[in-house]
């Protein structure tokens, strides 16, 4: 195998298919769901996938004649495997048995049988000399682990290809990793960084691997919606050709970003719960952070609006986000409440009279709240000296 040949093992489109029919509310989507999954089974002969999911959840019912015909096809294909790495280790060099190892390592990765695969690319990255192959099996454990949604195994393996990359990784291994990285961050609600990482990877990405250019373009501009400001979105996302060849193909989140940097905010209210309902909810990845996301670009818009006056009225407000008055009084008063926005509301005369923080106070606050937990610290270590 060439060093410089990724394979795109496991199928990481199948867990979002199973994703998407084990959810009742995406119903309209379960037939191509369901289509899909199986035919991707089938494809890679995946039977311990095919074994354990069928045994874990009511989405797919157990075709036994299907895992009889895997269960026999993995048989056949292990043995000859087997006999191969033997033949290596009986009459060949330390090349060709790291090449008998990798093999059988990526059939028992492609075929999903997560416990023995794993143990096979461990046993493989032992025995394989070459820094850009060693990196490369790092890598498929970590796509082993976004797999199956074990964030430990991911956790290890970025970890441990981080190090190797910084003892001699190339360019394109260096800027996959950026990807892998930047995907586990998002499944991890560290939109932050994660949305850097894939910002940096935006003009060099090929890791096709682990998610396709659409997706990783998709979640490109929807992280980084979130977290930059508004000058740096219009000169890193909007302005973006990789951007715009995109969003043609996903127009409700070309209505999202130039919405909220054109300050048209109704339409920005729209198409945020358009893209809840599209993008959100259906993503494995996204869909835990769903209501956070919302809630989250919700507020930046309205600091972003409240910014721009000392005062205006609940009536101008609620127009503005094309909602009604209600609505936004309740909205509002949650998150000044929560202290995430920094305003008053005048109910008598209707208006909302922004607060700004004065940076001195935040600044003598913080050095208070850091001098007590210095103060904390001696105590306890005193107490333990003395």
């Amino acid at each position: 195998m060439a060093d410089d040949l990724v394979l795109p093992i496991p199928n990481l489109a199948l867990p979002q298919h199973l994703f998407v029919l084990s959810n009742p509310a995406f119903s309209d989507k379960h037939t191509d769901a369901r289509t899909n999954l199986l035919d991707g089974i089938r494809a890679d002969q995946m039977a311990p996938y095919y074994r354990s999911i069928t045994s874990t959840s009511s989405a797919l019912p157990l075709d036994k004649a299907l895992l009889e015909s895997l269960d026999t096809a993995n048989a056949d294909e292990l043995k000859i495997l087997d006999e191969r790495l033997a033949e290596a280790e009986k009459t060949e060099g330390e090349s060709e048995i790291s090449d008998a190892l990798k093999a059988r390592a990526n059939y028992l990765t492609r075929i999903g049988d997560k416990d023995r695969a794993v143990e096979a690319q461990k046993l493989a990255l032992e025995k394989t000399p070459g820094l850009g192959s060693r990196i490369d099996i790092v890598l498929t454990l970590v796509r082993i682990g976004f797999f199956f949604g074990d964030h430990d195994l991911i956790d290890t393996y970025v970890t441990k290809a981080d190090v190797l990359i910084e003892e001699g990784g190339d360019w394109d291994r260096r800027n996959r990793l950026k990807v892998y990285n930047g995907l586990h961050l998002l499944s991890i609600r560290q939109f932050k960084r994660g949305g850097e990482l894939l910002l940096d990877a935006l003009s060099t990405f090929t890791a096709t691997e682990l998610i396709s250019y659409h997706d990783f373009v998709t979640l490109t501009v929807i992280s980084n919606a979130l977290t930059l400001k508004r000058v740096d979105l219009k000169k890193k996302v909007i302005g973006a050709p990789e951007v715009n060849q995109v969003l043609p193909d996903i127009p409700v989140l070309g209505e999202l970003i130039k919405s909220l940097y054109n300050c048209r905010y109704d339409k920005f209210f729209s198409a945020l719960a358009t893209l809840e309902q599209t993008h959100l909810l259906p993503s494995r990845i996204l869909s835990p952070h769903t209501r956070y996301y919302v809630r989250e670009m919700r507020i930046l818009a309205y600091i972003q609006l409240l910014e721009s006056y000392r005062s205006l009225t609940l009536d101008s407000l609620a127009a503005a986000f094309g909602v009604t008055v209600e609505y936004i009084d309740n909205e509002l008063s949650r998150f000044i409440a929560n202290g995430r926005l920094h305003c008053s509301i005048d109910k008598v005369n209707g208006i909302v009279e922004t607060t700004r923080p004065s940076l001195k106070s935040a600044q003598y606050e913080q050095v208070v709240k850091q001098g007590d937990i210095l103060l904390n610290e001696v105590q306890r270590l005193s107490k333990v000296l003395y």
